[in-house]
């Protein structure tokens, strides 16, 4: 199974790479797939962002991991 995690684009690095926030936690992925812009949300998954998504999509995953996380 994959799972894609959603964050949000705080810089982009180069024309290949972003930086990306994880509830604090600042990852460098790799944009290849899809273009994104400083404050997008998006879904990363194995370094790659795969996915832009909306503020509301983003906010509904990160409270489902959250209920994941308390099992």
């Amino acid at each position: 199974m994959c799972v894609a995690l959603p964050g949000k684009v705080t810089e982009l690095i180069d024309d290949k790479y972003a930086s990306v926030d994880f509830n604090g936690n600042i990852v460098k992925a790799a944009t290849g797939l899809v273009e994104v812009k400083p404050g997008d949300r998006v879904l990363v998954h194995a370094g790659c962002i795969i996915q832009t998504v909306s503020q509301d999509e983003a906010d509904e995953l990160e409270d489902l991991f959250k209920e994941l996380d308390a099992f």
